[in-house]
């Protein structure tokens, strides 16, 4: 975390070199990186220096589940999901520059980690909620890696070979949000982390995870139009396949947000969302994570780094 932790402070532009400050600072900023990266990667310190060029004075914090690099991005693939949202959630909480409140930007997997810090914690809160690529209603298949990443690769082939074995459900990242449309019994009985936060698991549904959620005020869910990682891709959009037995042979049905039914009897809070015009849809053109300027610069301007008014004080730099 060392290093983009000390971003905010190279970053600051200070309204006065000496004076009374004008007590108008941006919204701070929450990042939690994806699959196969970590908090402090180089791509991560240059995605916050870019931000930090769009709102100037803006404090950025990188969510790590481990300080050394190599190991928090081993984390990625191998750990309880639940039990790192916990750790995040504790490590924000200590975080000085966030108490008032924060926006976040959760890029692939960290986009449902980061909301079900809002659903189960939230405190401090979440203002704005950007999600790219991100998995809210599961994969149907295990992200394929890259030909090097031999860490990788071995936690899909145990995910792939027993995803709903308990070992799985506890220790591979990816198998704790894989979501098999024809195997919804088993999904529902053995998984602890998605349809848990998705409430899908009948009778046990946890209202505070949808008073929490619709206290956000944007959702902004960004698809990937290429993405052929997350499968399905509108799966970024809350959608998901239908049930094989439910579609024509040789092909495949997505369920939209609006017809799933954690949407229809509003058990997380994402219809009252969406019916307040908080819900933002947006499509980047391209692959899984393919973040070009055009991409996401629009989305940080308008959603990051709102203005937070403070009681004037005078401020020296030094």
């Amino acid at each position: 975390m060392r290093l983009l932790k000390l971003l905010p402070l190279a970053l600051t532009v200070l309204p006065s070199v000496l004076g009374v400050s004008l007590g108008v600072t941006p919204r701070p900023l929450v990042l939690w990186h994806g699959m196969g990266d970590s908090h402090a990667s180089r791509a991560m310190v240059e995605f916050g220096e870019l931000i930090a060029k769009v709102h100037p004075g803006i404090f950025i914090y990188s969510v790590y589940i481990e300080e050394d690099q190599e190991q928090d991005r081993r984390a990625s693939f191998y750990g309880n999901v639940n039990e790192q949202v916990e750790f995040a959630a504790e490590q924000i909480a200590n975080v000085t520059e966030l108490q008032d409140g924060f926006d976040a930007i959760g890029f692939s997997q960290a986009g449902q980690f980061l909301r079900t810090y809002v659903e189960r914690y939230n405190m401090p809160p979440v203002h704005n909620l950007i999600t790219f690529g991100s998995q809210h209603m599961g994969i149907s298949d295990i992200p394929a890696c890259k030909p090097w990443d031999l860490v990788c690769q071995a936690a899909r082939r145990a995910a792939k070979s027993s995803v709903y074995s308990h070992w799985a459900q506890t220790n591979l990242v990816q198998a704790q949000y894989y979501r098999d449309p024809d195997r919804l019994e088993a999904y529902l009985a053995n998984n602890k982390f998605l349809a848990d936060i998705n409430n899908e698991i009948p009778d046990t549904h946890n209202a505070t995870y949808a008073k929490n959620f619709a206290t956000l005020n944007k959702l902004v869910l960004v698809l990937f139009s290429k993405d052929i990682t997350v499968v399905p891709k509108e799966s970024a959009w809350f959608g998901s396949y239908a049930p094989s037995d439910e579609t024509i042979p040789g092909e495949t049905t997505i369920i939209p947000m609006r017809m799933q039914e954690i949407y229809i009897h509003d058990t997380i809070g994402l219809k009252r969302l969406d019916e307040e015009g908080d819900v933002i849809f947006k499509t980047c053109e391209g692959v899984h994570m393919q973040l070009t300027e055009d991409c996401w610069r629009p989305l940080v301007k308008e959603f990051v780094g709102g203005a937070v008014r403070k009681t004037p004080s005078f401020r020296i730099q030094i």
